[in-house]
């Protein structure tokens, strides 16, 4: 691209072709310069995360990872089961399906000890042995109880399962013998493969974004609240596109420098272009009372679905939205007073 005053050269990854004489609405946009429009080719069959009801098979063993660190929580588990656990709201829908006596009331879907259940952003293993304790299995986690007056006000009590070398929440025991893993904080592997590091930001971004193009294709829900495990509301989100493809210039930010979330995503020089399958989404941050309201309506719409992860996570999804939307120009950055965001895949 020519000016008066200086010459740009934009090179496109080799997956990606321009079909020519396709350049529709040139124009010159205050604040973020010259938009254009046209039409591309791409060829990209890039490897995604797999989700975990797609990558377990049984029986077999599995070594259960802190994504984090990489430190073993769980050695040599065998899964004889993989079962998909049900909607959230499944007890109500039994009640108003069954013309007799609920058969399930009062009880919870917990697994067996050979069991995995899988929901939409946890999965539940039984790690009770004869003494009612976690198994020898479990390794490098710690196990954080509430305080004994908390104890007291609520009996059954969950208590936080926390990775002994980083000290990322990872879950939470309950008082079954049932563990609740969040999928945003361990990777599961086979028995004797090699543990693959993938950067913190581009996990959280890829799981999230199959979470959201999954459950939207399955139930028809586009609209979902981000909570965190301590029951507040931290991001509304609202999915709008699941096959955009982004291409972007890799530039070191240096507002984000700091941030070890984004470690080894800006180590490519500025001249680069990286190419990836996104998600475009809107989004409202609710930290620090913003938009209390509109949350509020959203937690009672039935065609809402609530999204619960750790506290932390919350924030750091919430850090790589804000990013995204940082990057584009001005006059893209909002929708319907909504911030517009790109998970990649």
């Amino acid at each position: 691209m020519k000016t008066l005053e200086q010459c740009r050269e934009i090179n496109f990854p080799p997956e990606v072709r321009l079909v020519p004489s396709s350049l529709r609405g040139l124009q010159y946009v205050s604040g973020d310069g010259i938009h254009m429009r046209l039409l591309v080719q791409a060829d990209l069959n890039k490897k995604l995360v797999s989700t975990l009801n797609q990558s377990l098979e049984t029986p077999k063993c599995y070594v259960f990872y802190c994504q984090s660190c990489g430190e073993i929580i769980l050695k040599e588990r065998k899964l004889l089961r993989v079962l998909p656990l049900p909607s959230g709201n499944w007890n109500a829908l039994v009640e108003e399906w069954c013309c007799h006596p609920d058969p399930f009331s009062n009880k919870p879907l917990n697994p067996g000890v050979n069991d995995c259940f899988i929901g939409d952003t946890h999965l539940l293993v039984n790690l009770r042995s004869d003494s009612c304790a976690p198994g020898p299995e479990i390794a490098q986690v710690e196990i954080h109880q509430p305080s004994e007056s908390y104890l007291e006000s609520k009996p059954k009590a969950n208590t936080k399962i926390i990775c002994k070398r980083c000290k990322a929440m990872l879950g939470e025991s309950g008082s079954s013998g049932t563990t609740k893993f969040y999928i945003t904080e361990i990777i599961i592997q086979p028995s004797g493969r090699d543990f693959d590091m993938i950067p913190r930001s581009q996990f959280v971004q890829s799981v999230i974004a199959q979470c959201l193009v999954e459950l939207s294709s399955a139930r028809s829900t586009f609209r979902f609240t981000v909570q965190g495990h301590d029951g507040k509301t931290y991001i509304l989100l609202w999915l709008l596109n699941s096959d955009s493809l982004l291409i972007e210039c890799l530039r070191n930010s240096k507002n984000f420098q700091a941030f070890s979330l984004f470690e080894g995503t800006e180590r490519l020089d500025s001249n680069s272009v990286g190419i990836w399958n996104v998600v475009k989404v809107l989004f409202h941050p609710c930290t620090k009372n913003r938009n209390n309201e509109l949350a509020s309506s959203w937690e009672n719409d039935i065609g809402v679905h609530s999204l619960v992860l750790p506290s932390q996570t919350c924030l750091e999804l919430l850090l790589i939205l804000s990013r995204s939307n940082d990057s584009l120009p001005p006059s893209l950055q909002y929708m319907n007073s909504f911030q517009v965001a790109f998970l990649k895949m």
